[in-house]
């Protein structure tokens, strides 16, 4: 077009002067015809005076080259267009070929042996981070979230250089790397597929589930599970702790360029600052990222006795706070060396880990020891009749109880830890395990100016989840008000599972008040399990219906039933409906048997069942959920009782 523009430039003022002579001449031809007669035919007119055709001709041809001149270098123009075009795209189409050379060549070199590796460190590694050209695209959904049951790498993915560039912006800010987390990325990504979620732990590893680590993995034959992180549930299936694979997740920083969005886990990194006006967040290595909307789900940290804490650093050296992969890891290879463990606290996770550790006992010259201030095991949850038989449980897994113990002092002496109690008891161990509780971490909430709760602890929060306009808080750090029974704080998987995903939700725009009765669950090896829901306090007056045990009532046969060793994952999904009440006579209540093969346990506050404890019967926590939800009185539970079909072989 340069080169067509040029030859008009140069051929423009020949037509301009061939038209200013051709109307001269129109105006010279026209002053003579007006001298003609008007009898001359007016068809001579068109031949015009002498002379005056040639400048048309001129004109004409001039005229006629340019444009034929135009033509022809537009053509070619459009021609040479169309190659460069047609190269280009054969250019663009082997890039993804080019990168995964590279890419192939960078792995390669990264997994040169060690020694090869120090003969050659004066030579710079090439860069790991591709151009954004040549970034490979990260996976659809469809792919993403299929599990993936070959992948053992290792999944934390702060395999980075430090260089790595972090993102700077987060369309979704995510802290924490726990369940409820992962819950809200899965939700956000469901309700906006190109959603750009950034998960930030201060922990090394992807999202997992955190029941495993005192339950199953426990009873593992595989001598390599504290390695593969991979276990079977009680039902005889396999699978792994970590929630997805490596691959589900993208790169941190690739999190801003990529198109279609994803999940992206920022490992190893705590946020340390919350600027609430300006939506930013500072990380402990002064890195700030900014945000559209928040979740905070920082979960608890374990509680210490303070004789523990101020015993000294060689009685904290042998201290093991359970809570994370970390601290399964440490402990597991404490009882593989050590000849003693004490285990102090007997609830939940106190009695689950006593109950295990009990198990491997008996293939060695383990000694387990499990105290705490209460008269029997879960004296803070059962009725003291069923604590006292599940203390005896816990007795026949091999497991020496002290009741009833406070603890004094702990001092070190002669390579053995001493528990001094309160009543002048002494205890020697190597070890000890301290099971006494969870602190919601609320350490945000001064530089965030978040409202914390003064008597359950934790973030404050509305309905919605929300702490502010675009922060939402879930999981074990999220104190919330129940409709039904007032506000509370909740510490288990399955209320993480939903709290999460109804944040997820709100964070996309739904507006959804949460209103479900979470459940929680725990197992005394595969024989012996409950699940419960609503508020259960052994200081409530409660009401105890029990049956006879088949073989189908324990934790292996649920799991074998539903599918999953994580039993939430099927109960948050069902929706109660009025159930139909067994047609089988039920017996009278049974309060004093020292048999407690299955049963249903109500408590009851002001005649109104506020928590259900459901013993070796699986399934029907639906049920339970309605009961409470109804918040009726109920003349005779034992007619309550039978809607759970206990009594059916």
């Amino acid at each position: 077009m340069l080169k067509c523009r040029t030859v008009w430039k140069k051929l423009a003022p020949l037509a301009r002067a061939s038209s200013t002579v051709c109307r001269q001449n129109v105006r010279r031809a026209g002053l003579n015809n007006g001298r003609i007669p008007a009898s001359v035919p007016a068809a001579h007119m068109s031949t015009g005076p002498a002379g005056g055709g040639r400048e048309n001709q001129l004109y004409v041809l001039l005229v006629g080259a340019a444009c034929i001149g135009g033509g022809i270098y537009a053509y070619q123009t459009i021609k040479g267009d169309k190659q460069r075009y047609q190269d280009r795209l054969a250019e663009i189409s082997s890039r993804p070929h080019k990168a995964a050379t590279e890419q192939a060549a960078t792995y390669l070199q990264a997994e040169a042996p060690a020694a090869e590796a120090t003969e050659t460190e004066a030579i710079p590694e090439p860069k790991a981070a591709p151009s954004p050209e040549e970034s490979i695209p990260p996976a659809t959904e469809a792919e993403v979230t299929a599990p993936s049951e070959t992948t053992e790498l290792p999944p934390g993915l702060d395999s980075a250089p430090a260089s790595l560039k972090l993102p700077s912006h987060a369309p979704y800010l995510l802290i924490g790397g726990g369940t409820a987390s992962f819950a809200a990325a899965r939700s956000i990504r469901a309700r906006d597929p190109g959603a750009k979620v950034l998960i930030v732990t201060d922990e090394p590893d992807l999202p997992y589930m955190r029941p495993p680590l005192s339950k199953e993995l426990w009873f593992s034959d595989d001598p390599s599970v504290t390695e593969t992180l991979r276990f079977k549930q009680w039902n005889g299936k396999e699978r792994s702790i970590y929630f997805q694979p490596p691959s589900f997740y993208i790169n941190p920083e690739e999190l801003e360029s990529t198109g279609n969005g994803g999940v992206a886990v920022l490992t190893g990194k705590k946020v340390v600052h919350m600027d609430v006006r300006g939506n930013k967040v500072k990380l402990d290595d002064n890195t700030e990222i900014s945000y559209d909307k928040c979740l905070i789900a920082t979960g608890g940290v374990p509680r210490n006795l303070q004789v523990i804490e101020r015993a000294g650093d060689e009685v904290m050296k042998r201290t093991t706070l359970f809570r994370k992969i970390e601290d399964f890891k440490s402990l597991d290879k404490v009882s593989r060396n050590a000849q003693s463990i004490t285990i102090i606290g007997g609830g939940f996770l106190g009695s689950e880990l006593a109950c295990a550790l009990g198990r491997r006992s008996n293939e060695s010259e383990l000694e387990v020891i499990q105290m705490y201030p209460e008269k029997g095991n879960m004296g803070k949850v059962l009725p003291e009749y069923l604590s006292n038989w599940t203390t005896e449980k816990v007795k026949r897994e091999g497991v020496k109880v002290i009741s009833e113990a406070l603890v004094k002092s702990v001092t070190y002496k002669d390579d053995k830890l001493e528990i001094k109690l309160k009543d002048g008891r002494l205890v020697k161990t190597d070890h000890i395990v301290a099971a006494v509780g969870l602190e919601p971490n609320v350490d945000l909430a001064k530089s965030a100016g978040l409202e914390v709760d003064s008597d359950f602890g934790g973030f404050r929060v509305n309905a919605e989840l929300q702490a502010r306009s675009n922060i939402w808080v879930a999981g074990d750090a999220a104190c919330f008000y129940d409709i039904r029974l007032g506000r509370r704080r909740v510490e288990h998987h399955d209320h993480a599972v939903v709290s999460g995903r109804l944040a997820g939700e709100n964070m996309t725009g739904a507006s959804k008040p949460y209103w479900h009765q979470s459940m929680f669950w725990s197992d005394l090896g595969p024989d012996v399990g409950y699940e419960a829901i609503g508020i259960v306090d052994s200081s409530l007056p409660t009401v105890g219906v029990f049956a006879k045990a088949t073989a189908k009532d324990t934790p292996k046969a649920a799991t074998e039933k539903s599918g999953t060793g994580i039993r939430s994952e099927s109960e948050t999904e069902d929706v109660a409906t009025s159930p139909v009440a067994s047609s089988t006579p039920a017996p009278a209540v049974e309060q004093h048997k020292d048999d407690y093969g299955k049963g249903v346990i109500f408590y009851l506050r002001d005649k109104v069942v506020v928590g259900i404890i459901l013993w070796n019967v699986f399934n029907r926590m639906p049920v339970a959920r309605k009961i409470i939800k109804d918040g009726e009185e109920h003349a005779d539970l034992n007619e309550v009782a039978k809607l759970f079909n206990i009594h059916e072989d």
